[in-house]
């Protein structure tokens, strides 16, 4: 088993349906609900066990899905208010390294991830499609990002990371 991409990378040809979209923001829906219960009985010492050598702790992968998905729902509202706006990159690795990834309770990235995909599945379910084909684009990858591709990454990359706890806990029978 890839311990790193326990489901595989993001893969999506053609163009994206309206199906295919209703189905992410469903997964993005139940994110938050399904993470809870990943980590609701893990003890520090579990939280503080690296999902595979050399990666990230527990904590600091739910922490990750925090910033990171606060970090999409800007890019969304920046390429819903702008015209083919240049994002913001950061450097995750460095930002997981940072005290409130390393120390702060887990409980405040569940909540918080929680509450924004309430408010990210609002402005989803609101949109058009001529708004999911709006785009940004990305300098550190040199991409132009259609909203809907976005989507389909971000549902693709709960389940990632969700997959990277809930496979380290049956490794390790927890």
């Amino acid at each position: 088993m890839d311990y790193k991409y326990p489901i595989g990378t993001f893969q999506h040809q053609g163009k994206v349906t309206s199906d295919q979209r209703a189905a992410w923001i469903k997964e993005i829906a139940e994110l938050p609900l399904l993470l809870k219960h990943s980590v609701a009985n893990l003890t520090q010492d579990q939280l503080s066990t690296p999902y595979r050598e050399g990666g990230w702790q527990v904590r600091q992968v739910v922490h990750h899905l925090a910033d990171s998905h606060m970090n999409s729902l800007m890019r969304f509202k920046l390429a819903l208010t702008e015209d083919h706006p240049t994002i913001r990159p950061y450097d995750e690795a460095l930002w997981a390294e940072l005290a409130d990834s390393l120390q702060e309770p887990i409980d405040t990235s569940i909540s918080l991830i929680a509450t924004l995909h309430g408010r990210w599945v609002t402005l989803l379910e609101s949109m058009s499609a001529e708004q999911f084909a709006r785009t940004f684009y990305h300098p550190g990858s040199g991409e132009t990002v259609p909203l809907d591709r976005c989507l389909g990454m971000y549902a693709w990359h709960g389940k990632h990371h969700l997959a990277q706890i809930t496979s380290l806990a049956v490794r390790l029978g927890w």
